[in-house]
């Protein structure tokens, strides 16, 4: 298979910052898909309290330059508050 990153990452909000939340990662959805090693960024929503991304880089180095970028810093450190557990992060190899 190709040698691209895949992460699931499960966001879980305290209730009251979970709009927020959900805004802060909507507000950099285009600045991360319009980085050249991003090709898929994705948000979804259970519908009972947590946040998913569904992201897809073309190498580890692509994703760690994306957490180096100013807004997804400050992304992360917004959640420092608003978070009730830490981000559950699955780091994923393509099988077929």
């Amino acid at each position: 298979m190709n040698g691209h990153t895949f992460i699931f990452a499960k966001i879980t909000p305290k209730p009251k910052y979970f709009e927020v939340s959900k805004k802060a990662i909507k507000e950099i959805i285009s600045q991360t898909r319009n980085e050249s090693g991003c090709l898929e960024f994705a948000l979804h929503e259970d519908g009972v309290g947590s946040l998913y991304l569904y992201e897809e880089w073309i190498a580890d180095n692509a994703l760690a330059l994306h957490h180096k970028m100013d807004y997804t810093k400050a992304v992360f450190e917004a959640y420092t508050d608003w978070l009730a557990t830490p981000p559950e992060i699955s780091k994923l190899m393509k099988l077929a």
